[in-house]
């Protein structure tokens, strides 16, 4: 008879004889990287704004008296 599904260890030694440290190392280790792994969502991820390509777009020159000073500001 096999032992029920949260009765069965997350890790298993196969081979040496780790220490209590060793072995809290090894699981700190792999909890971390569980915690780090990437969800998968329905929803993508918003872009960055820096990558927008309507930034590449120069907005048409204004001309008249004052235009230097607008050309600084965002429109």
């Amino acid at each position: 008879m096999s032992a029920p599904e949260e009765n069965k260890p997350l890790l298993r030694v196969v081979k040496g004889e780790p220490d209590d440290f060793q072995l809290a190392a090894l699981t700190a280790v792999v909890a971390g990287l569980a915690a780090a792994a990437p969800v998968a969502d329905d929803e993508p991820k918003p872009r960055p704004e820096w990558a927008n390509h309507a930034r590449r777009v120069r907005r048409p020159l204004q001309h008249g008296p004052g235009a230097w000073r607008a050309s600084g500001f965002p429109g």
